[in-house]
């Protein structure tokens, strides 16, 4: 089952977050059709989207995660809210490359250069906005930068997807490990000691770890306390009377424009693929109403 926990550790010193995101990468890959590179950086990104989003307080709080780059994908979006539910979309779901030096996924190949940019909507009178060039272009090391740059936060970000070789997700997820204002520094040094040798996301995963276990595997000389845990997915909040009301914000000229094609209108949803069909009667009653 798809989930994030939530921990403290090193009498609150240190606060963790840990994901196990298969079902959700599968739906987002089988929703897009994505090549294994970008299932893989999809599915990276809604992880760490996915943990960040749980970070925020409010019920109606929204994260984005934007990456925009030289690369074939082209670029990645995903967002979040506080409860766990994520959706995302790449520019460009079928790349194929070759594997890379270390024979893995070349995500860093499909994104190349580029920027990420972290968006945070919180009901104020303008979103926070924080953006960062990618460092490594393998997500993980890219959003570790962010939190260091832009949020003064030191952190430690490792994300993983696993694919099996017909196509499927075997393993996903990731953590994230943030430590808080004056940590002393014996802690940060064991904290540096152990993660240095550390095995990855995926690896911990197939061997048959937990998000929690997981955590008390790298935190566990630190007086771990899982706090909390809730169920992570893919969810879109697309609907038909939405993509409507959209159409109708557009004007009677428009719709007008629409009636006298003649043709139906087809509307995509870029975050879940799902299409919306109005026929000239659906347009007609738009402009009525």
């Amino acid at each position: 089952m798809d989930k994030i926990v939530r921990g403290i550790a090193a009498d609150d010193m240190i606060r963790c977050f840990a994901i196990y995101s298969r079902d959700m990468v599968e739906e987002a890959k089988n929703r897009h059709q994505t090549s294994p590179v970008i299932t893989a950086a999809l599915g990276r990104l809604m992880s760490a989207g996915a943990m960040m989003g749980t970070m925020m307080k409010g019920d109606k709080d929204i994260l984005t995660l934007k990456i925009d780059c030289s690369g074939p994908v082209q670029g990645i979006t995903v967002t979040a809210d506080s409860k766990g539910n994520v959706k995302g979309y790449p520019k460009v779901p079928n790349v194929s490359l070759p594997a890379n030096s270390m024979g893995k996924l070349d995500v860093a190949g499909a994104l190349g250069l580029g920027v990420l940019t972290v968006i945070k909507d919180m009901g104020l009178r303008e979103p926070y906005n924080g953006s960062t060039h990618l460092v490594s272009s393998e997500i993980a090391e890219d959003l570790t930068y962010y939190f260091a740059t832009s949020e003064q936060t030191p952190s430690s970000v490792a994300l993983g997807v696993l694919m099996n070789k017909d196509n499927t997700v075997a393993h996903s997820g990731g953590y994230i490990i943030q430590l808080m204002p004056d940590t002393p520094d014996d802690i940060i040094d064991r904290l540096e000691a152990k993660l240095k040798n550390m095995e990855s996301v995926t690896e911990l995963y197939s061997k048959g770890h937990s998000p929690e276990s997981m955590l008390e595997y790298i935190l566990g000389d630190f007086d771990l306390k899982i706090t909390d845990e809730c169920q992570t997915q893919f969810k879109c909040g697309c609907s038909k009377e939405k993509v409507s009301n959209a159409l109708i914000s557009l004007g009677k000229k428009e719709l007008q424009n629409m009636l006298e094609d003649g043709e139906p209108v087809e509307v995509n949803c870029h975050f879940c693929n799902t299409s919306y069909r109005f026929d000239p009667e659906d347009i007609k009653n738009m402009i009525d109403a």
